[in-house]
């Protein structure tokens, strides 16, 4: 034993490999990045829904292959089972991707309940592994009045909570009846250019980290607890 091993005493030694440069090199892909974008509100006018569209245009431009879940129709958790066609569509899509854009509108300074209730339904899998764990994350939020932060600042919770890649920079738009044209399209603003920053950020974080969300989320406790496990199993009597 070495110095520094012996300063980590209590780690056992075999299950936590020093990380080397080379394992976290950027993977290619044949296929552009995968986004899933959801939004929180099934008014006929929905802000949020026009915000992630003009946020879908913009990632298409960018290169990635953009997929919208409409949450009208899903049902609340425990009022139905997963075999529900929206709750399946939900899967599927989750499945499908490598990243995903979450924008809820505020209210009563939280996000909306069709938002949250989208994000319950997705399945924490089986042990510590989440059904999310190591896609992208870029968070928006619309607001009625004044700027505010209430419901990315949640979200950003939810996403390490669900063990997501949650990029830094984020959007929220005040009084968003003001900066979109009746055809739906967002008005030319720092506001939309905002959101251009928000999608090229995300875009990057996901060609760098797709391909390596499986390195960069195993952990040494997981790891242990599964040694631990196979031990059990493999030392009982027979």
């Amino acid at each position: 034993m070495n110095k520094s091993d012996s300063n980590v005493v209590n780690i056992d030694l075999e299950l936590l490999p020093k990380p080397e440069f080379q394992q976290v090199q950027a993977v290619a892909f044949d296929h552009p990045p995968r986004i899933l974008l959801l939004y929180g509100s099934n008014r006929e006018r929905s802000y949020s829904r026009l915000a992630v569209m003009e946020a879908g245009r913009i990632l298409e431009y960018l290169g990635a292959e953009v997929k919208i879940f409409h949450p009208k129709g899903l049902p609340l958790p425990e009022d139905a089972d997963m075999e529900h066609p929206k709750v399946k569509e939900l899967h599927e899509l989750l499945a499908w991707s490598e990243g995903m854009v979450w924008c809820s509108p505020e209210r009563h300074g939280s996000m909306s309940s069709i938002f949250k209730s989208q994000i319950d339904w997705i399945p924490l899998a089986g042990g510590a592994i989440r059904a999310t764990q190591g896609k992208t994350l870029a968070l928006m939020q619309v607001s009625g009045g004044s700027q505010s932060f209430n419901s990315v600042n949640q979200m950003r919770i939810l996403g390490r909570w669900m063990r997501m890649i949650t990029i830094p920079n984020q959007s929220s738009i005040p009084k968003a009846f003001l900066e979109f044209e009746e055809d739906g399209r967002m008005k030319a603003s720092s506001y939309y250019d905002r959101i251009v920053d928000v999608m090229e950020e995300l875009y990057k974080f996901t060609l760098l980290t797709r391909g390596q969300s499986r390195y960069l989320t195993d952990r040494y406790s997981e790891r242990k607890e599964s040694a631990e496990e196979l031990s059990k199993r493999v030392n009982q009597p027979t």
